[in-house]
């Protein structure tokens, strides 16, 4: 039986916005319109590579290295990425 091994995330730059409930017209340029929102409920859905995903308010919205873009939790951002100086 095979041992388990330690890896490390290796580091890389992401672009990203955050989903305030109001800043659809943001999120849709950002996304080149991978996004809509829900009539009903006024949900942002956001259209990743594995299908559809609901982002709740406070969301951040990441551009993945392919250019794929898809929702992660505000907790799971700030743990996961911190600022970038330009």
């Amino acid at each position: 039986m095979a041992k388990p091994k330690k890896y490390r995330k290796k580091p890389l730059i992401v672009e990203a916005i955050q989903w305030d409930g109001d800043n659809f017209e943001e999120i849709y340029e950002f996304t080149k319109g991978n996004c809509c929102l829900t009539v009903d409920t006024g949900k942002l859905i956001i259209r990743t590579l594995e299908g559809d995903m609901e982002a709740e308010r406070g969301a951040f919205i990441i551009e993945g290295l392919t250019g794929e873009f898809y929702p992660c939790r505000e907790e799971i951002f700030k743990e996961t990425y911190e600022p970038v100086e330009e």
